[in-house]
């Protein structure tokens, strides 16, 4: 592994811990040059899976592909990488548990759009619009006006303030 600060490839692994989620191994490692300590993440590559696209090419699936799109539409917003990561590892997991070798794309946007409405209503938005070709306003009103009707989660929406009794 490279270090980011003086580019030796010599270093140690000073610790290694397994994820949550029991499919990558996060390592800590130190730069034997230059004592630069940094941390890399090891994940089972899925070189099986190929997704098929709208236009029907297909192409291997790319975790950070998917991931690149998450963070893109959260781009500006209260949402950490780590829910994030997470949010990639449930979809992955998900996909594989369908036993597919060729996934439709038109599957992993829906997962994804599921995540991301939990997780960020603006970030969700974004992606629709991307995802389903929004082609004017009304578009963005059906998806606004559908976020509207679910009740909001008091953990992500604190009371700004307080009721009186």
């Amino acid at each position: 592994m490279r270090c980011l600060k003086c580019n030796s490839q010599e270093d140690k692994v000073i610790d290694s811990r397994m994820s949550k989620d029991g499919f990558s191994i996060r390592r800590r490692r130190q730069c034997a040059a230059c004592g630069f300590r940094f941390t890399t993440y090891e994940q089972l590559e899925r070189n099986d899976l190929r997704v098929i696209k709208r236009d029907g090419t297909g192409e291997p699936f790319k975790r950070r592909k998917l991931l690149d799109g998450l963070v893109k539409a959260c781009e500006k917003r209260p949402v950490s990488l780590d829910v994030l990561e997470t949010a990639v590892d449930e979809i992955i997991n998900e996909l594989a548990a369908q036993n597919l070798k060729e996934i439709p794309s038109r599957i992993i946007g829906p997962l994804v759009m599921e995540r991301l409405q939990d997780i960020d209503h603006v970030a969700f938005v974004r992606y629709a619009s991307v995802y389903r070709q929004f082609q004017d306003v009304g578009d963005f009103s059906e998806v606004i006006e559908s976020l509207e009707k679910e009740p909001p989660d008091p953990l992500l929406q604190p009371e700004l303030f307080e009721k009186s009794s």
